[in-house]
């Protein structure tokens, strides 16, 4: 699913590990899943009695000088300490239930929202979209540089929690897609996952094998790059036994593509002139993590608002796109893949024949490993096309959208934000050296395949879909 942050050539600690041996409350999913449709929630609450979040969900306005960027700030103060605050206090929340060091977080913390609101004001700067300075990819940017070029403070780590910062933001954006818009494009998302997910694993497995490298080994790489990256490839990795080497492998390699793609895959439906719905597609269909997805979907999408029709579709198109081909379509195949091949792994893999088991997997390994995020992602799509249903879509657009959904567009910016300047400032060049080249060649040939046959999809089979969202 999301990218997880590689340090020295290892996967970070998860989120949900605990500290001090005691036994974390929820998990992350579900923290996420609160948090995100706690902020939906307070934001109908306040904008049904008459109020609004806006306020509070405050951004850098456009600005063409120092001085009127340092205006803006400063008349705007006090609700950037405030949003800070309301971060800060929710998230410790979920830190503390995880058992996790919140008064470690907090400072790391604050630094990483003051770099975000910099990296905001660049992207706001009326002269970005000319040298595509565009906020995701500029928090990527620099966070590899700092990351590469300095020694990060120790204290600063506990705060670039990528995975969390990634799935509130995904819950968040279901606020923005109202259901109908799933279920008239989910189908085709689904198919074209399907398609995806089961060729590109029987690429990079079938070349993997070709090379004599290890069926575990192949397995976790084939659905690193077929299904959900970082995520997919930890979870299969448990499904069937892989040493803990080759998973680390196998998301380093997931974290050299994504992050390559990110600036790739925009780069080249630019040139190819793309409508920013079927670039979304093809980006959700060749991309291999949440975060790094979304940045480059984002990224396109603030590109085609700033292009003054040079770019066909809605801006907002793009980033639809991806969700649906990404979240909704792909993701869900990580619980499917891990059932499938715990089955192989037990009944066929085994060294030990004291180990085989010669039943059937548990149905609920699929549970275990399904995304649970995604379940809140649909709830705050089924608020938000509940609300629409008691508007006209003038006065949605005119009423609904500016107190309430705007707000929560900002909101979910920020979370976005967060994580993707946390994948940078968590990533090591010089880790990426030690990969090999039998599992790089294997995961290669499947990018390949994936890209080409994502672009075939997306442009040609399905265009007639992608390029109608939005409108």
């Amino acid at each position: 699913m999301s990218d997880s942050s590689i340090v020295g050539g290892a996967p970070a600690e998860p989120i949900a590990a605990s500290a001090g041996g005691r036994r974390p409350i929820g998990t992350e999913d579900w923290w996420a899943v609160a948090i995100g449709l706690f902020a939906i929630v307070v934001a109908y609450i306040l904008f049904a009695s008459g109020g609004s979040i806006k306020w509070l969900a405050v951004a850098p306005a456009k600005w063409a000088s120092v001085g009127q960027l340092a205006a803006d700030f400063g008349a705007h103060a006090g609700s950037y300490v405030a949003l800070f605050v309301v971060f800060a206090a929710v998230f410790s929340v979920a830190i503390a239930a995880l058992r996790l060091p919140v008064r470690q977080f907090i400072p790391g913390f604050l630094v990483l929202f003051i770099v975000s609101a910099l990296i905001f004001a660049a992207g706001a700067w009326t002269q970005a979209s000319t040298y595509n300075l565009e906020p995701p990819l500029i928090a990527l940017a620099l966070g590899l540089i700092v990351s590469n070029l300095f020694t990060l403070p120790a204290w600063l780590a506990p705060a670039l929690r990528v995975e969390f910062y990634i799935k509130i933001g995904i819950v968040l954006l279901g606020a923005t897609l109202p259901l109908t818009l799933i279920f008239w494009a989910g189908p085709v998302a689904i198919g074209q996952a399907t398609i995806v997910s089961l060729v590109t694993f029987f690429v990079i497995f079938g070349v993997a094998r070709a090379l004599a490298i290890d069926k575990r080994f192949a397995a976790v790489l084939g659905v690193g790059g077929a299904v959900c990256g970082v995520s997919a490839a930890i979870a299969i990795a448990g499904a069937v036994r892989a040493r803990r080497e080759q998973a680390s492998v196998a998301i380093t390699l997931v974290v050299v593509w994504a992050i390559v793609m990110v600036f790739v895959l925009p780069g080249i439906s630019r040139l190819l002139g793309l409508p920013t719905g079927i670039a979304g597609a093809w980006i959700g269909t060749s991309e291999f993590a949440d975060a790094a997805g979304i940045a480059a979907a984002q990224a396109y999408g603030d590109y085609a608002r700033h292009a003054s029709g040079a770019v066909a579709g809605a801006p907002e198109a793009s980033l639809q796109a991806f969700v649906l081909m990404k979240v909704v379509g792909r993701d869900i195949w990580i619980g499917i893949w891990a059932f499938v091949l715990a089955i192989f792994a037990t009944t066929r893999w085994e060294r030990d024949p004291a180990d085989r088991v010669h039943g059937r997997a548990q149905a609920s390994e699929i549970w275990t490993r399904f995304p649970k995020f995604v379940i809140g992602f649909v709830i705050a799509s089924a608020i938000v096309t509940w609300i629409a249903s008691h508007y006209s879509l003038a006065d949605y657009r005119s009423v609904v959208t500016p107190a309430f959904v705007a707000p929560i567009v900002a909101l979910r910016t920020w979370a976005f934000t967060f994580c993707f300047l946390s994948i940078g400032l968590t990533t090591r060049l010089a880790t990426l050296t030690g990969t090999g080249v039998k599992p790089l060649v294997a995961f290669t040939a499947g990018v390949a395949v994936n890209v080409v046959i994502g672009y075939v999809l997306s442009a040609h089979v399905f265009a007639p879909y992608w390029a109608g969202l939005g409108q």
